[in-house]
C-alpha cells in the first residue's frame, strides 16, 4: 500500500462518516458543503491545530505522539479495531530491501494438531494472517468440504468467499463475510506491510474480484469475530454455531477457531450428523502436521 494515501484515505473516510450532531457540535443547517465533520472541527475536537490535523490527513502521521493519535481517535469515533490499524499506520517505518524478502516459513508445531485432533465435538481450526488455513480437525475438514474441494494449496478463506461459486450457497450471509474478510486482511496489510503472500493475494483479489476492490475501497478494517455465524453445507444442511477465537501465544501469526452449537438444538444434531458423514468419506489428510504457514 502507498502509506501516505492510505493515511489519507483511511481519516478522510472516518472524517466523513462522523456527523456535527453525533460529535456534539451544532449542524448550522443543511448547507454544509463537507459530508461529515470538516477538518477544522476534527482538529478541536482532538485537541490540535488545524494546520497540524490537515498534516496528519495529508498522510505525514510521521512523530504523532500517542495523545495526539488518541485525540484523533476520539474525535473520529474510531472503534477498537480502527484504532489499533491507525497506531500500525502511524508505527509503520521504512524497512531496507533486505528484509522485504520472503522469510523462510516456519513450520506447524505437530502438538498443535494433536490438539485439534483431541477436539472431537466442535468443528476447530488454525488459520494465518493470511486467512490460509493451516490445520484442521476432523470436523472442520468435513465442515469447509466445499471450500477444500479446490486443489489449491493452502486453501484461502479470502480467497473461497471472493473468487469460488460455491461460496454463495455455502455462506448464506455472504455480505457479511465478505465485509468482515476484507477489512480483516486491511488491517493486516497495515501490520505486515512487507509481507509478499500478503501483498499477492490482495493483488489476486483486487484484479479478479470486483466486489473485493469495492470493498477494499471502504477502509474499513475488523478484529476477528466472535458471535454467531451460519453454514448451508451440502450433506447435513444448515448449521448455527457460535465462533470463538483466540490467538496461540505460542505463535502470535495463527489463531484458533472453534464452532460450537447449542445443545438441544437442531444445529448440535447437524453437527453430529456432520461427523458421522465425516467418518464415511474417504478424505487425504488436508493439512500436514509439518506444514509451513508463516
Amino acid at each position: 500500500m502507498d502509506d501516505r494515501a492510505e493515511i489519507r484515505e483511511f481519516l478522510a473516510s472516518r472524517r466523513a462518516r462522523v456527523s456535527p450532531e453525533q460529535a456534539g457540535l451544532p449542524a448550522y443547517g443543511n448547507h454544509r458543503r463537507v459530508k461529515g465533520l470538516r477538518r477544522e472541527e476534527v482538529a478541536m475536537l482532538a485537541g490540535v491545530s488545524v494546520d497540524y490535523y490537515v498534516r496528519l490527513e495529508r498522510g505525514n502521521l510521521s512523530g504523532a505522539s500517542d495523545s495526539v493519535l488518541d485525540g484523533v481517535a476520539r474525535a473520529l469515533h474510531l472503534d477498537d479495531a480502527e484504532r489499533q490499524y491507525l497506531y500500525d499506520l502511524a508505527r509503520r517505518a521504512p524497512v531496507p530491501a533486505a528484509a522485504r524478502r520472503r522469510a523462510p516459513a516456519k513450520r506447524l508445531r505437530p502438538a498443535l494438531q494433536h490438539m485439534l485432533d483431541a477436539i472431537v465435538d466442535a468443528p476447530a481450526w488454525i488459520h494465518n494472517h493470511r486467512q490460509d488455513l493451516v490445520a484442521v480437525n476432523h470436523l472442520a475438514r468435513a465442515l469447509y468440504a466445499p471450500l477444500l474441494a479446490d486443489p489449491r494449496r493452502p486453501a484461502n478463506i479470502a480467497r473461497f468467499i471472493y473468487l469460488d461459486p460455491a461460496a454463495g450457497a455455502f455462506l448464506p450471509d455472504w455480505d457479511r463475510a465478505a465485509d468482515d474478510v476484507a477489512a480483516m486482511l486491511r488491517g493486516e496489510a497495515a501490520r505486515n506491510p512487507y509481507d509478499k503472500d500478503l501483498s499477492d493475494l490482495i493483488g489476486e483479489l483486487s484484479t479478479r474480484s470486483e466486489i473485493f476492490r469495492r470493498r477494499w475501497a471502504d477502509h474499513n478494517v475488523r478484529q476477528h469475530r466472535i458471535g454467531p455465524k451460519k453454514f448451508q453445507h451440502p450433506a447435513v444442511g444448515v448449521l448455527e454455531v457460535n465462533v470463538e477465537t483466540m490467538s496461540l501465544a505460542s505463535e502470535p501469526s495463527l489463531t484458533l477457531v472453534i464452532y460450537t452449537a447449542v445443545p438441544d438444538t437442531p444445529s448440535a444434531d447437524a453437527l453430529r450428523l456432520l461427523s458421522t458423514w465425516a467418518a464415511t468419506q474417504d478424505h487425504q489428510p488436508e493439512t500436514d502436521p509439518q506444514q509451513r504457514f508463516a
